[in-house]
């Protein structure tokens, strides 16, 4: 399946061609560097691009500053890994092997320059992506979790990482490991923590702290104004993105949790074009994002929309879950759709108990060699199921109807029927969830009355979905069910175009939209074109300058 990168171990390396070199030594200062001198620490903002000319680059182990990985950087190479796209931070220090001479390219200079010269932004990319595969495997990070085994909000940050493509090392509690790096880091051994660096400690740590660490938070100045702020990272928001960024268009996209949406928890996506031996919601978005970042457009996560204003100039302004305010010439909602909250006694208190509405390799590895349960008729349920097969010793699938027939496609629903490892229940649903400290079994009621208990180790909740349209403030029209209306049904003549002028809505929040991931990807990238021409219309690009 594909992967969000090449095996920087097997590739063949490619160094950037003379005239690349060139254009970097026009733009960029020559840099030296001592024997044994620091070049980054961890956290330090990765703000310059540094190829080197002479000399030698190690990565460090973040708390023995020892080297940390076997490859060093010398001639014809350059520092760096994506989070230099995003104006991230460094998750790793660096150190001068030798005496060594770089040219030193400032962040926004370099991002300028490989918009310009599309064969040097090729090779850099290529190579990290490449790098950031690299540090997911090898755990090369100086992002560490104490305690995923049993503390529930250092979970969350595992999880948050996991979705987003962030490297962590992450070790239960009363493991050697975790014990020597607490005595590293000076804490407590035993008690569960968040470290980002040598005693690094994120106290009562959240994905938003780690975030802020990671420099992956919001990054807008007082009073600044985007072009087009996007609502949502899923398939339609990233696509959006991607197109924003290329048409010269100061664009946000702001996601609440994960780069992905809802399409970023299927584990395996088979029937998107261009990729014939499937590939995982959450790579094929994280790959937008890489080409959105490219082109400029601007990630802010986790940050939560939770009211729209529109000023008296015109301006859309969204209210963030900090209270910040952040305003634009025109607005694209891909907010996608919620999975239900099923009424489950007990549901709640068991989310990331053994409850979840993901099925990624972090869930998967909390059921291996164990049952697992997934509710819903969909395809993402179907996905779900066929992906826990290969670690779970059985899996069950309960869907509320009698058939999968209108409702997962057949090519799907084919291969759940011929797998051994799984069995569907159809008309059941759970009663009632049960277990101590996690879950522990379920009690299934089908239609006709009868009931049963079927022990397990996690329950999958993939049923049913609501649009996401509170925070909206009334500003757009919106059909019976909650979906936004366009076009011709909200009266407007450009197609994604909402009864607001300016604000625009694409993907499964869009009334009448095709729930799949490629018909979101294909509304993403047009949309823009809409945008575009409103823009233009009101006279609000010249503004923009």
């Amino acid at each position: 399946m594909e992967a969000i990168g090449h095996d920087l171990r097997q590739m063949q390396r490619t160094p950037l061609h003379a005239a690349h070199v060139e254009a970097l030594r026009r733009i960029g200062l020559e840099a030296s560097f001592a024997e044994g001198q620091v070049i980054a620490e961890i956290g330090q903002p990765m703000d310059q691009f540094l190829y080197v000319e002479e000399g030698e680059i190690e990565i460090l182990h973040p708390y023995s500053r020892q080297r940390g990985l076997a490859s060093t950087l010398g001639p014809t190479q350059f520092t760096g890994e994506i989070a230099f796209l995003a104006g991230g931070v460094y998750a790793l220090p660096m150190r001068a092997v030798r005496d060594t001479r770089a040219i030193a390219v400032p962040r926004e200079a370099m991002l300028r320059l490989m918009s310009e010269v599309p064969e040097l932004s090729d090779i850099v990319i290529t190579v990290y992506a490449a790098r950031r595969r690299l540090q997911l495997e090898q755990r090369a990070t100086g992002l560490t979790l104490i305690g995923t085994d049993q503390d529930s909000d250092v979970r969350r940050i595992e999880e948050f990482a996991g979705r987003n493509r962030i490297p962590v090392r992450a070790y239960d509690l009363d493991c050697s490991e975790a014990r020597a790096i607490a005595v590293e880091c000076g804490i407590a051994p035993g008690e569960p923590a968040v470290i980002f660096g040598q005693g690094g400690v994120i106290a009562a740590p959240t994905p938003l702290k780690v975030a802020q660490r990671l420099g992956l938070d919001l990054r807008a100045e007082p009073g600044e104004v985007f072009d087009v702020i996007i609502v949502g990272g899923g398939p339609a928001g990233v696509a959006a993105g991607v197109y924003a960024g290329a048409e010269g268009l100061r664009a946000l996209v702001i996601e609440d949790m994960a780069v992905g949406g809802q399409a970023g928890t299927s584990s395996r996506i088979e029937n998107y074009m261009g990729f014939p031996t499937g590939i995982s919601g959450a790579d094929l978005v994280w790959r937008g994002e890489v080409q959105a970042m490219k082109f400029g457009t601007s990630f802010a996560m986790p940050r939560r929309v939770i009211q729209l204003s529109q000023a008296e100039d015109g301006l859309f302004c969204v209210t963030l879950d900090c209270t910040a305010q952040i305003c634009a010439r025109a607005l694209v909602v891909a907010t996608g759709v919620q999975y239900r909250q099923l009424a489950i006694p007990g549901l709640e208190y068991f989310l990331g108990k053994g409850v979840y509405h993901a099925a990624t390799e972090l869930e998967a590895r909390r059921c291996r060699n164990a049952t697992a349960i997934v509710v819903g008729g969909g395809n993402s349920a179907g996905q779900a199921a066929m992906f826990l097969s290969r670690s779970a010793s059985h899996v069950h699938l309960l869907v509320r109807g009698g058939t999968l027939a209108t409702s997962m496609s057949d090519y799907l629903s084919s291969r759940l029927a011929a797998d051994p490892a799984i069995t569907i229940h159809y008309n059941t649903s759970i009663a009632s969830l049960q277990g101590g400290d996690c879950v522990q079994g379920v009690e299934i009621a089908k239609t006709d009355g009868a009931s049963d208990r079927i022990d397990c180790c996690g329950v999958f909740i993939m049923a049913g979905a609501a649009p996401n349209c509170g925070w909206l403030s009334g500003l757009v029209r919106l059909d019976e069910a909650g979906y936004i209306l366009t076009g011709a049904a909200a009266g407007r003549s450009a197609l994604f175009e909402t009864s607001q002028p300016g604000i625009f809505a694409v993907g499964d929040i869009r009334a009448g939209s095709v729930k799949r991931v490629a018909s979101a990807v294909g509304e993403g990238s047009v949309v823009i074109s809409e945008v575009w021409r409103y823009l233009a219309e009101c006279g609000k690009l010249a503004a923009s300058g």
